[in-house]
C-alpha cells in the first residue's frame, strides 16, 4: 500500500518534532487493562455493538473486539470505554478486508 505525500509529511513531522504519532497520523490510541477493560480514542464511530462484539470505524479500516459480557461504560464522539471479558482485538484493513 503506497502512502500519500500527506501521510509521509505528517509521519516525518511527527518524528522530527517529537510529536505523538497517534495525533499527527490520526491513528487510534488503544489502552487495555488485562482482559477486562479497553479504552479507544480517535475512532470515527460505532458500527456494531452486542454483548459479545464491538466494531468501530477508524480513519483507515475498522477495529473489531470480541469477547463476552460487554458493557459500554462511556461513549463520546471519539472515545469509548468498554468492559467485559476481551478475547480478541482485531484490526481490519479497509483495503484488503483482512486482518493485521
Amino acid at each position: 500500500m503506497a502512502k500519500t505525500l500527506g501521510q509521509r509529511v505528517r509521519s516525518w513531522m511527527a518524528k522530527k518534532m517529537d510529536l505523538p504519532q497517534d495525533v499527527m497520523m490520526d491513528l487510534p490510541r488503544i489502552t487495555m487493562i488485562g482482559q477486562i477493560h479497553i479504552y479507544i480514542e480517535n475512532h470515527r464511530g460505532l458500527l456494531t455493538f452486542t454483548d459479545k462484539e464491538l466494531r468501530l470505524l477508524l480513519k483507515q479500516g475498522q477495529l473489531l473486539i470480541k469477547g463476552k459480557a460487554f458493557v459500554i461504560k462511556t461513549i463520546l464522539p471519539e472515545e469509548i470505554l468498554l468492559e467485559g471479558k476481551i478475547d480478541q482485538v482485531i484490526y481490519i484493513n479497509e483495503n484488503s478486508g483482512g486482518t493485521k
